[in-house]
């Protein structure tokens, strides 16, 4: 019965892998998959995963596993990642994240004998600016709108330019992330020190081999494209607002840091949640706005944009979440988890030979669909049971999973930050995607070894 399971688990993930190959919407295919795995599992014996109250029918069951789900989510790590949302998108309104970029990246312009060196040390700026502002859209059209036109005019090539705009984005970290939000969340662990004590030791090495990739290979194939720089005037790059704005957008993260476990030395600790931090530097950026334009109507209706945020962050990765749940429900109930387990060990392989598999596994799925939520949110929920059936610890597995998820986002042609880019500085997204694919595939191998080894 469970090699059944097995193998149809495995025809609906290449299934569902290929309809979002062909631009299915992720949320229908992952959702209704997931209901015909559980009704499958249903039918051969397998109970429903993760249920809390049952209806006494196991066909209503179905549906109200998907209830429980948007509950639990919704008033949790769905707040949160709506909070998020909501104030992403209100520093852009208000300036603050254009501000953010602009202080960030002023010391580039001193590199002009050494073009491919600034365009290096663009990734790790951009990291950190991504760990403030989590959208890998967001701030690569932010970077091409700002750093691009400057790297051009130091004398690199467009695509090289966009490509490193692109890799400041290919380690999804931080406590505003929503893939650490999960990954968290699903191990048990404050998002806080999961960033601080697992995801930081891993990228510090990573980003110094990414930067190393893109200076070497960007140089080599500009020269052996013929790229002649182009002739262009730099555009500064102004903002409208005090430079005091900066701050705004990495304020919850100094918030988070300062009252986190591993900083507190108050007695009584004081702890604060990611949710709470949004809001405070939320009622800060308020404030800012009040003593700035004087006007309390428009300010007050700029909170709109915070409102409005929220709702499409639930419009897109709540519901992705709960359908990427579903599915990997779904799974549990083939018995894919106990399969993949049990099959790993009677070839040889243990926790480390597992996570190997899974983080190739959700690397290539990020490729197909364009998404390093959608892979994520797929695979990281079988995490638990893994490593709980092996007897390791939940973040062996999950950490090279959840940046490999990341990683395969910046190396797909259909993803919103390279189509994107892409467009802006006028090369091919699947050029692009090109470019990115030896880098990433070399630190991902690195990430894995590294990783195992210690």
């Amino acid at each position: 019965m469970q090699i059944v399971g097995i193998i149809l688990s495995l025809q609906f993930i290449v299934l569902v892998a290929f309809l979002l190959y062909k631009k299915y919407n992720p949320q229908a295919v992952l959702l209704f998959s997931g209901l015909a795995m559980m009704a499958l599992g249903l039918a051969i014996g397998f109970p429903i995963p993760g249920l809390v109250k049952s209806t006494g029918f196991s066909g209503f069951d179905l549906f109200a596993v998907i209830k429980e789900s948007f509950s639990s989510k919704g008033a949790g790590v769905g707040l949160m990642i709506m909070t998020i949302g909501g104030f992403v998108s209100y520093m852009r309104k208000i300036g603050a994240s254009d501000a953010l970029v602009y202080i960030s990246m002023q010391p580039l312009s001193l590199f002009k004998k050494h073009p491919y060196l600034a365009a290096s040390l663009v990734i790790p700026i951009g990291q950190l600016l991504f760990i403030c502002t989590p959208s890998a859209t967001g701030l690569g059209l932010l970077l091409v709108a700002s750093i691009f036109p400057v790297l051009v005019s130091l004398g690199v090539s467009r695509l090289s330019a966009v490509s490193v705009i692109t890799a400041c984005t290919v380690f999804d970290m931080g406590p505003a992330s929503a893939n650490t939000a999960r990954a968290s969340e699903l191990i048990g662990k404050n998002n806080v020190a999961y960033f601080l004590e697992n995801q930081l030791p891993i990228t510090i090495p990573l980003t110094i081999l990414l930067m190393l990739m893109y200076f070497f290979l960007n140089r080599y194939y500009d020269k052996k494209m013929g790229h002649k720089p182009e002739l262009i005037d730099e555009k500064e790059f102004k903002i409208d607002v005090p430079a005091i704005y900066a701050i705004l957008p990495i304020l919850p993260l100094i918030l988070l840091v300062v009252f986190s476990p591993i900083f507190q030395f108050i007695k009584p600790p004081i702890m604060l949640d990611t949710t709470t931090a949004m809001i405070m530097a939320m009622i800060v950026a308020v404030v800012f706005e009040l003593i700035r334009r004087h006007n309390v109507k428009e300010v007050f209706a700029s909170l709109k944009i915070f409102w409005e945020g929220m709702g499409k962050v639930f419009a897109t990765v709540i519901t992705l979440i709960v359908s990427a749940e579903i599915f990997s429900r779904g799974l549990i109930s083939l018995g894919f988890v106990n399969g993949l387990i049990s099959g790993s060990q009677h070839i040889g392989f243990g926790a480390i030979g597992i996570s190997v598999v899974m983080t190739i596994m959700i690397f290539t799925a990020s490729i197909l669909m364009g998404s390093g939520n959608a892979s994520f949110f797929s695979f990281g929920p079988l995490v638990p049971n893994i490593a709980a059936k092996l007897g390791v610890d939940g973040v062996s597995l999950i950490l090279p999973m959840q940046l490999a998820s990341s990683m395969g986002r910046a190396v797909s042609p259909i993803s919103g930050v390279v189509i994107a880019t892409a467009e802006i500085a006028q090369v091919s997204p699947f050029d692009l995607a090109k470019r990115n694919i030896i880098p990433l595939i070399s630190v991902l191998i690195f990430m894995l070894f590294y990783h195992s080894i210690l």
